[in-house]
């Protein structure tokens, strides 16, 4: 994989993330690389004191520290800093992390030998990949636990995952037939400042978040027959009037997918004046998602190709400036952004369900089985979607609003990033399974409208969930029904059948 640092691409994002084999980086990158860690070596040497590089860390920053002690200064700072507790990052976040910090590096304002640049590659090139502790960041001054327990690994410290197996952070060194690095002035700090796994969780759940909304569209569509809706609302002269370019999208992409379906044409002239918001209101709410979603993306992206080390090294000028580019607060509320869209996409789907359990608003048989009574059909699964539906609401309550000082006060307001980040895997989760149980129940529904038959793209995924769950015929162990539909929606086949474009219009 090239990597031109300061321009990655979403894709290249999603391509890392299963992993690569090499990592080429421009001529011009490795010789910035060098330039910005002589100007440090430079400084180092000068009495004057320079944060991060003959200084102490944070409150500590104004005491002088002894040439000799330089190494052992940003040794004792990796290690004092690897405090990260709870479970840890998955292998494909930590690839990203691991590529979003080289892409960082090697622009050349970080300080960093050519010999520490090269161990990073080596590491994201062989697949060994630190144990990273997903939780003990603010997201201000970067994430300095996480971080720390990734600089660790290259000094000989900790623990990495090889193919699947969590072995001693020596073990991987040997691998590559390397010794541990002794980290050199900056080389350190500039490991743990950074916004490179608040931004990495961030973009794994937007791309969580993306493919459970293309999935919704497809089974809002399937609603929308199941419960023999108009597609009225759909029309592109409501749209136009409104002018939201993505909720425009999205109602072609309702029409596309209902188009030539027999329910629509058998139903035409009923007495139904309107239809309830869950089915009518579907490109007014999906259509915000959709641009949410892009909107997140792009500021992402900007994450990911910027620099956010503390100090920074201008070599043009042999300066060191302390700033503030480690606060993640961009990143926190973009999350904060993605969990309300998330919501809203589980909201939305769960009043769908509803909808269509409910024989007075759908006209089908209560809880969409026949002999009611004696069987539950889909009641309870409902109560599963309710329930994640209700969770979700506190998931998406804002994280960005939360601050608590750190470090005797030094750092007195931080963005709370890499929580806001953490939680979209689980809401992400949350969303796919209610749509899940959406795409039972509608393909359900629709199989009850027989011999009423729905448009030749839905038959296609009704196709596709009948090759893996039988219909609902009678009362049985229905949680392998959803797990089996959570597959289908989580492994992109049902968003495959989307016709409207998320994300990929910026990749």
């Amino acid at each position: 994989m090239q990597i031109q640092p300061g321009a990655l691409t979403l894709q290249q994002l999603r391509q890392v993330r299963q992993g690569v084999d090499a990592i080429e980086l421009p001529l011009a990158s490795w010789e910035v690389i060098r330039s910005a860690s002589d100007t440090v070596n430079r400084i180092a040497q000068d009495p004057a004191p320079a944060y991060g590089i003959n200084t102490g860390f944070g409150r500590l920053a104004n005491t002088q520290i002894a040439p000799s002690e330089l190494e052992l200064l940003q040794r004792n700072l990796v290690l004092s800093h690897a405090v990260g507790v709870g479970e840890p990052l998955t292998d494909m976040v930590v690839r990203m992390v691991l590529l979003l910090k080289i892409a960082s590096l090697a622009q050349g304002f970080s300080g960093i030998t050519v010999e520490l640049m090269e161990l990073l590659i080596a590491f994201l090139e062989n697949d060994i990949l630190p144990v990273i502790p997903s939780q003990g960041s603010v997201g201000a001054s970067g994430d300095l636990a996480p971080l720390a327990h990734l600089a660790a690994t290259l000094i000989g410290v900790g623990e990495v995952r090889i193919e699947g197996k969590t072995v001693p952070a020596l073990e991987g060194l040997r691998r590559l037939h390397r010794e541990p690095v002794v980290l050199k002035p900056k080389e350190g700090l500039a490991l743990l400042n950074g916004t490179q796994v608040s931004t990495a969780l961030a973009i794994e759940g937007l791309f969580a978040i993306d493919q459970v909304a293309r999935s919704a569209i497809v089974t809002g569509a399937l609603s929308v027959d199941a419960a023999a809706g108009s597609v009225v609302p759909f029309d592109p002269r409501i749209q136009a009037v409104r002018g939201h370019p993505g909720q425009q999208a999205v109602a072609r992409a309702y029409l596309s997918l209902l188009n030539g379906s027999g329910i629509t044409q058998w139903h035409q002239d009923c007495e139904k004046v309107q239809d309830p918001y869950s089915l009518r209101c579907q490109p007014q709410v999906m259509g915000s998602v959709l641009e949410v979603l892009g909107w997140c993306g792009d500021r992402l992206l900007v994450e990911a190709n910027g620099v956010s080390d503390n100090p920074l090294v201008f070599t043009k000028n042999n300066e060191v400036l302390s700033g503030g580019n480690f606060h993640a607060e961009p990143v926190a509320m973009v999350c904060d952004f993605l969990a309300i869209a998330a919501s809203e996409i589980g909201g939305l789907a769960e009043r769908r369900i509803a909808l269509l359990i409910d024989a007075t608003l759908s006209g089908l048989p209560p809880f969409l089985v026949k002999n009611g009574g004696v069987n539950s059909g889909f009641m309870i699964a409902h109560v599963t979607a309710a329930s994640l539906a209700s969770e979700n609401k506190s998931l998406a309550h804002p994280a960005s609003v939360d601050s608590i000082p750190t470090s005797a006060n030094q750092e007195d307001h931080v963005s709370m990033a890499t929580f806001a980040a953490r939680r979209l895997a689980p809401l992400a989760r949350n969303v796919a399974t209610i749509i899940a149980i959406e795409l039972l129940a509608a393909v359900q529904g629709i199989e009850l409208r027989a011999p009423v038959s729905t448009s030749a793209i839905l038959s296609d995924v009704i196709s596709c969930l009948r090759e893996v769950v039988p219909h609902y015929d009678v009362d049985h162990y229905m949680a392998p029904d959803i797990q089996a539909a959570l597959g289908l929606v989580e492994g992109g086949v049902i968003g495959g059948f989307c016709p409207c474009e998320f994300l990929t219009e910026q990749e």
